[in-house]
């Protein structure tokens, strides 16, 4: 196999780098062009980082905040709770091409898993929350979602005494709008899977992963698809334009992403990219859904991000090593 110039190689470890120092960035960051693919050597294993624990919050918030993750009088006609388009018995995700809001209305994109959403450093596709908080508020007011607002949610859960109890416990006083925020943003923050095989073999487990799971580690690394999908979460931690060797699928292009947010053209087709954890999970792919399986997903971005037709072998390898990044929640494998 042959390898890139040293200079090259150098300068694509000095991406990875500055990469991973973006997980807690909340500033507005820039695009990142494409790096060439690295050797092995240039970048070690410290670019995949294993999850680190759940964080040890007030059980009392956290029950809480779970309780309203699945309490469907968030929405405005109670039929949708946030647990509809985020499933935590399959993947944190809903398996649709979009999910639907109140009134069977489709959403604009696809569903991302929830699980370990708390790494991510900014929330939705387009970057347009910083933070789990302020994302919460956003499927309540959406009108194609939960179509509701907080005067219409706070006056259900204040009618409900055993809400006004757990409120009252836990924040001393009444439900409002923060603590409803609070609570979920909380418990989300526990959702983290740990103990992966990827997780154990970062950890010092060398047989944690298989033969072909640790080709395919070595080929994920090699090609470049490290330079993006990096870090605790493989991903969650920057923004990229998708397309950046060749156009992406049309219906891809349709979306003009974070451009939406920020009004700038140069921000146009770019997104955040996705933490690749639980991916084997999660389908369909993509923020527009268009790669319905794994293999799809891994063809299409090797191809318009990195520039590489991939052989069949390299799919195969590369679709085993991302299935090791399934984890656990609560002492049992994720489905």
């Amino acid at each position: 196999m042959s390898f890139r110039p040293p200079l090259v190689a150098a300068l694509a470890l000095l991406c990875i780098g500055l990469c991973i120092g973006w997980t807690q960035r909340q500033t507005e960051p820039d695009v990142l062009p494409a790096p060439p693919p690295a050797p092995p050597s240039a970048l070690p294993f410290q670019a995949l980082q294993p999850l680190p624990p759940t964080p040890a919050l007030p059980p009392e918030r956290v029950a809480l905040g779970e309780r309203l993750f699945h309490e469907k009088r968030l929405s405005h006609d109670d039929s949708l709770s946030c647990a509809s388009c985020h499933d935590l018995a399959h993947g944190g995700a809903d398996a649709r091409r979009v999910s639907l809001g109140v009134r069977g209305q489709p959403g604009q994109r696809n569903a991302p898993t929830v699980f370990n959403a708390s790494l991510n450093f900014v929330q939705f596709w387009d970057g347009r929350a910083a933070s789990l908080r302020e994302q919460a508020a956003g499927p309540v007011h959406n009108p194609v979602e939960m179509a509701s607002n907080w005067p219409e949610v706070l006056a259900k859960l204040s009618a409900d005494a055993g809400y006004l109890q757990a409120f009252a416990d836990v924040y001393g006083g009444p439900p409002t709008a923060e603590r409803i925020v609070d609570a979920l943003a909380s418990f989300e923050e526990t959702l983290l899977t740990p103990d992966s095989p990827l997780d154990r073999h970062l950890r010092g487990e060398p047989d944690a992963l298989d033969a072909r799971q640790r080709a395919g580690m070595q080929r994920f690394i090699e090609l470049g698809c490290a330079s993006c999908h990096q870090g605790v979460g493989l991903g969650g931690n920057m923004f990229q334009r998708f397309g950046v060797m060749e156009a992406p699928p049309p219906e891809a292009a349709r979306d003009s992403g974070r451009q939406a947010v920020t009004g700038r053209e140069s921000d146009r087709g770019v997104f955040k990219v996705p933490g690749l954890r639980n991916v084997a999970l999660t389908a369909p792919y993509f923020h527009d859904a268009s790669a319905a399986t794994l293999d799809e997903a891994v063809r299409t971005m090797a191809r318009v991000q990195l520039g590489h037709d991939l052989t069949a072998q390299d799919v195969e390898l590369i679709v085993a090593f991302l299935q090791s990044l399934t984890g656990r929640w609560r002492g049992q494998a994720l489905q």
